[in-house]
């Protein structure tokens, strides 16, 4: 099933649907934000990991902003479950260990 999803997720017309989708969603958030709760912030994110996982632009503007504010990286890196995050903090943890 997980391999279908990737050759879905492959196709051009499919990944700018889900781009366009993502920026509506961000686009969203701030309205959503005025009903009590974390919707905007939920709503927010959502639209942020589809933009990123769609977009080289977005990636390399991310790339850049994680340069610039690495803690603030770290948050959306621990919020997208991005596998680079993943690794960060196992090698964070075994140099603490060992050092």
């Amino acid at each position: 099933m997980m391999a279908h999803y990737h050759r879905w997720r492959q196709n051009s017309t499919v990944r700018l649907c889900l781009f366009i989708v993502g920026i509506l969603l961000i686009i969203t958030a701030p309205l959503v934000g005025v009903i009590p709760g974390p919707g905007g912030l939920v709503v927010f994110a959502l639209g942020l990991a589809l933009v990123l996982q769609n977009s080289r632009w977005a990636k390399k503007r991310y790339v850049a902003f994680k340069r610039r504010w690495p803690k603030h990286g770290e948050w959306t890196d621990w919020g997208l479950r991005r596998e680079s995050y993943k690794r960060r903090t196992e090698l964070a943890k075994q140099q603490e260990d060992g050092g």
